[in-house]
């Protein structure tokens, strides 16, 4: 089948495929007489493997050592729950930083009015003017005088 075809049954789109053969995540396709990519089942199968991978939030990288350990009929599965572990420590990490930058947004529209006036936390928030990027008050640089603290728009 050729690389619309491979597109459409496996879910990645045929310019992704095509970068993950610039890349070697998969082997390059065999080509037809015309100089077409000509997939088989066994590629559907692998970008099937890597389509739900990517969905899992699997880097490029992590997506490769998946599919050598998929591959290794031989494989430790610990090795397998080791990588999946960490990508769980990962997403962990990424859904604390998330929920950081939540609590700042909240608190700096919190003290915004959103009226008619130019005065905006959210904006000398996002400025550095006297706030860090936590909401928290940042400390003064060496030699010079704290900033003063950014006061709610009224």
């Amino acid at each position: 089948m050729n690389i619309g075809q491979a597109a459409t049954h496996s879910g990645v789109p045929a310019k992704t495929i095509r970068y993950y053969e610039s890349i070697g995540v998969i082997r390059r396709a065999a080509r037809t007489a015309g100089n077409y990519r000509d997939y088989d089942d066994i590629d559907l199968q692998t970008l099937r493997f890597i389509q739900r991978a990517r969905k899992l939030g699997f880097s490029v990288k992590d997506v490769g050592a998946l599919l050598t350990l998929w591959r290794d009929k031989r494989r430790a599965s610990g090795t397998v729950k080791r990588l999946a572990e960490g990508h769980i420590a990962e997403i962990d990490r990424r859904m604390e930083e998330l929920k950081s930058m939540r609590r700042t947004l909240v608190h700096l529209t919190e003290r915004c009015h959103g009226d008619d006036r130019p005065d905006c936390p959210i904006i000398e928030g996002l400025a550095g003017d006297g706030q860090a990027p936590d909401g928290q008050a940042e400390p003064a640089p060496r030699g010079r005088k704290a900033p003063k603290p950014v006061l709610p728009c009224h």
